[in-house]
């Protein structure tokens, strides 16, 4: 399969490419620099330039391809609901050119969207919020609009994505922490984010496209759901950092725009997604890759 990967070079992206191209399949990977470009080239890959604002660039690598994995984000938020709004347009331009075939679609979104039922861990099959609630939920919508114009689409929700160097969310918040001198949670910090390595995620994205399911939502979970006290006394313990509690009404204040995440409890569960593509992460907890975190001047 030739499968076109937006996102190609970032760092989901440049896990998946390998993983693509050693099961046997071409990529044409999307690339904004030429410094991305020269990645995918040494990587056996090939390349698309262009970004997500680059409609026509996104058409054409659809044209080009058997499926597409759409993993590019723009993860600026402070212009959040505006990158959500672009990342709408691309997934109706990637979709428009997928219609009347069969060539699959994997479009990216977050666990946290199927977070339906208060302390329970969200489900594939949940009910999501919508984009007036969370604004990333318009790429779940967009992928819902092209599916019934008979696009064969499926979702691959993530949680906190992680590697020794980058953790998700976590990563601004290391940066965060140095900044104030100190890593707080909220309350109790029983409030859980779910989690997984960055190789296992990778890996479910190559078993997605291949298996090609319409309307498949899959969950990226290989921990259902960390406690942010742990991450913070993790984070603690390797930056030799106190750790603090603060209260909800002080989080704002501390931990700035990541106070609108940084209190919510998002478990969730991967066991449908386990089941249907044979998943089976095996890559290092959060917390184990915090521990082993790698220490930079700042």
């Amino acid at each position: 399969m030739r499968v076109f990967v937006t996102g190609a070079t970032g760092f989901i992206g440049s896990a998946l490419v390998p993983q693509l191209i050693n099961a046997g399949h071409q990529v044409l990977g999307l690339s904004r620099s030429d410094a991305g470009a020269k990645f995918l080239t040494a990587a056996g890959a090939q390349v698309q330039r262009g970004d997500l604002e680059d409609l026509e660039s996104l058409r054409s690598g659809a044209a080009a391809s058997d499926g597409v994995i759409h993993l590019a984000f723009i993860h600026d938020f402070s212009k959040f609901e505006e990158n959500c709004a672009i990342d709408k347009r691309a997934i109706e331009t990637l979709g428009a050119e997928l219609t009347g075939s069969d060539r699959p679609l994997i479009v990216t979104s977050g666990t946290g969207l199927a977070n339906a039922i208060a302390g329970q861990p969200a489900e594939e099959d949940n009910p999501i919020v919508g984009s007036d609630v969370h604004p990333r939920a318009a790429s779940e919508e967009a992928a819902a609009a092209v599916a019934a114009d008979g696009v064969n689409v499926s979702v691959v929700r993530l949680p906190q994505v992680h590697d020794p160097v980058t953790q998700g969310l976590v990563t601004p918040a290391i940066a965060m922490y140095r900044e104030k001198g100190a890593c707080a949670y909220i309350g109790d910090g029983l409030n859980r984010w779910p989690s997984a390595h960055v190789d296992d995620v990778a890996r479910l994205y190559r078993l997605a496209i291949e298996r090609a399911e319409p309307n498949a939502k899959y969950h990226a979970v290989a921990e259902e759901g960390v406690p942010m006290r742990d991450i913070a006394e993790a984070i603690g313990r390797r930056l030799s950092l106190p750790v603090k509690s603060v209260a909800a009404e002080e989080a704002q204040a501390f931990f700035g725009w990541l106070g609108m995440f940084a209190g919510l409890d998002l478990p969730a569960s991967s066991a449908q997604t386990r089941r249907k593509l044979g998943w089976r992460p095996s890559g290092p907890g959060l917390i184990a890759d915090l521990e082993q975190l790698r220490l930079t001047e700042g």
